[in-house]
C-alpha cells in the first residue's frame, strides 16, 4: 500500500515520509505537499528510493 505521512513536530517543523513507493516516484507523489509546506530543509532518501521501478513484460503468443 502506498501512502504519505505527514508528521508535524511541537516546533511546527513538518516532515514527510512516502511508504510504500518505488525509485523516484515518491518525489513525484509528494511534490504538491512539498510545495505546499514550503521550502525543504533537508532530504533523505530510503533504500526503496535507491531500488528500480519492477517492469511488467507482455508475452505475445505466435
Amino acid at each position: 500500500m502506498k501512502r504519505i505521512q505527514i508528521l508535524i513536530a511541537p516546533d511546527g517543523a513538518t516532515r514527510l515520509e512516502t511508504l510504500g513507493f518505488v525509485g523516484p516516484e515518491c518525489r513525484e507523489a509528494s511534490r504538491f505537499l512539498e510545495q505546499a509546506l514550503g521550502q525543504s530543509l533537508a532530504e533523505e532518501t530510503t533504500p526503496a528510493f535507491h531500488q528500480s521501478t519492477p517492469v511488467t513484460s507482455q508475452q505475445s503468443e505466435a
